[in-house]
């Protein structure tokens, strides 16, 4: 597979999880840990037909037990920090703490053996983040204290993600049906959470059952495997500054649905994440080689 290849099926992803937060208003009333452990099981069942039609089963064997721990730990981790942050601060504050990974996989990905971080890709990744700052900021939600806790947590979910993405590169020689394990793992510890603390209930209309089922298809389902590809033998730089277009994406599903209005700063958000995103694009022009396994 290409690198070329590897990226664009990365980009997938982010235009998966551009509908996560319309998705996720829908499944309302659905308490977070039950949510997280109905939408991995629905990803990891299918993702184990997808093993059983296809590779089989053996392309699981042989890879250790702490490469299974680290992926499903790091899904997990990420989604309880995520979920309680939200719980705790106000959104669009703990939002923008919270998509501080895109920046982190920039500038980790640096450290990584053949990859080079450039002035481009910094200013790119800033930019971009400038732009993601002013939708979360722009949705209007103000008060007169924000919980340090909550941000905590935010920044420590940026971490998290940032983190597994990066050290995913690291794993280059793992099989992508690794995830699967990562899925249905996440699964059962948020199930166990939810069983712990929470009240069991389900969808209240069948557009709830369908947001529950559309999220485990794809933005906690599918997304996850190709980001996989895109982190493991895809261009890691570019796939991180073009990450911050997922809010500016997030929400304009949002206004396609219904669920939020239409701003002129979304114009300007805009242009500053296609700046941001096209200066990372432009220090990552460079003869197109395939992807390496490790």
């Amino acid at each position: 597979m290409t690198r070329q290849r590897a990226t664009t099926i990365g980009f997938t992803a982010i235009l998966m999880w551009a509908l996560l937060a319309l998705l996720t208003i829908g499944s309302a009333p659905v308490p977070p840990f039950l949510l997280n452990a109905l939408c991995f099981g629905i990803g990891g069942g299918l993702g184990l037909i997808w093993l059983a039609l296809g590779p089989g089963f053996d392309v699981l064997r042989g890879i250790s037990w702490k490469v299974y721990a680290f992926g499903s730990i790091a899904l997990f981790g990420y989604h309880a920090l995520y979920f309680t942050a939200f719980r705790i601060a106000p959104a669009a504050e703990t939002g923008l703490i919270a998509y501080l990974w895109p920046l982190f996989i920039v500038l980790l990905s640096g450290l990584l053996p053949g990859e080079r971080l450039g002035p481009l890709h910094i200013l790119g990744a800033l930019i971009a983040f400038a732009g993601a700052a002013l939708i979360l900021l722009g949705r209007g939600d103000t008060g007169a204290s924000v919980p340090v806790a909550g941000l905590v947590l935010a920044f420590l979910c940026a971490i998290t993600w940032a983190a597994y993405s990066v050290l995913s590169r690291r794993l280059g020689q793992v099989p992508t049906e690794s995830v699967i394990v990562y899925c249905l793992a996440t699964a059962a510890l948020s199930l166990l959470v939810h069983l712990a603390f929470e009240e069991t209930i389900w969808p209240a209309s069948r557009w709830g059952w369908l947001s529950v089922i559309a999220l485990g298809l794809g933005p906690v389902g599918a997304a996850f495997f190709t980001w996989d590809v895109g982190m493991k033998k895809g261009d890691i730089q570019l796939l991180g500054v073009a990450s911050y277009a997922a809010p500016l994406l997030s929400t304009l599903a949002l206004v396609a649905g219904g669920r939020a209005q239409a701003t002129p700063i979304l114009l300007l958000a805009a242009a500053l994440i296609t700046g941001g995103a096209a200066l990372a694009a432009r220090a990552s022009l460079r003869p197109v080689r395939p992807a390496e396994d490790g």
